[in-house]
């Protein structure tokens, strides 16, 4: 593919994508954006965003336990809550990256007052991140969004510090015996909302290509802890660290 169809390809997906999340109710203002993933209990997207708020209060309490945390990139940042949270909460340099234009533009009018933070409209792979290295990469809510798991594992891996680690979380993740239903479901979702082209771009991950990573779940769907416990999250957090450590 050369870049031209590149650059194409990325400009179908992101109106595809803005269209998509508009009509489902996803679109939100500045002021509701300003105070994710906190929102009024009678939002139709109030338990979505509970789960979010748990995880990005572990997640936060995880990256100020560690000595390395100062430079922080949140891939597929979206409007910009989660990359916020997390530079208000650190002393740490953070980026947010996100081919969404929309979303993009208000992360950088919502939140252009906090000094650490900074929004780049790209992609990892762009000439524009080539060399740089982060000490944590991201992907909340987005590594669905990548068609091979294991291409853009290693390319995170290789922005990576010596002591860097990527993590993945608010994100679905399956068994190989999974993905064949879980992809009859996810076009069947599509089709429905009028979207089917967007299927070409929902990618479901099997956590087997990961073998090869050295990577550790910090949080199990299936575990008899997240069962029992009130605040139930139904995604993985997976941590991978730099094949160096």
């Amino acid at each position: 593919m050369n870049n031209t169809e590149t650059i194409n390809t990325g400009e179908q997906f992101d109106k595809l994508y803005f269209q998509l999340r508009k009509k489902e109710g996803r679109i939100y203002t500045d002021e509701e954006v300003a105070t994710l993933p906190f929102i009024h209990e009678s939002h139709r997207y109030y338990r979505e965003w509970n789960i979010r708020k748990h995880s990005q209060k572990a997640l936060i309490s995880y990256l100020k336990n560690k000595n390395t945390c100062g430079s922080i990139l949140e891939v597929g940042c979206g409007n910009g809550w989660l990359s916020s949270r997390i530079a208000k909460a650190l002393d740490a340099e953070v980026t947010g990256i996100d081919i969404n234009t929309y979303e993009l533009e208000q992360a950088k009018r919502v939140f252009q007052k906090i000094p650490n933070l900074n929004f780049i409209n790209a992609s990892l792979q762009d000439e524009e991140l080539k060399d740089e290295k982060f000490d944590i990469i991201l992907f909340a809510a987005s590594i669905q969004y990548f068609p091979s798991l294991k291409s853009i594992t290693q390319t995170a891996i290789e922005h990576l510090t010596l002591l860097g680690e990527v993590h993945m979380l608010d994100s679905p993740f399956y068994h190989r015996q999974e993905t064949a239903a879980a992809r009859s479901r996810t076009a069947e979702y599509f089709k429905a909302a009028g979207f089917a082209a967007m299927t070409e771009h929902y990618y479901h991950h099997d956590l087997g290509d990961l073998e090869n990573f050295r990577y550790k779940i910090l949080h199990h769907p299936n575990s008899w802890k997240n069962k029992l416990s009130i605040k139930k999250n139904p995604f993985y957090w997976i941590s991978i660290k730099n094949r160096y450590q």
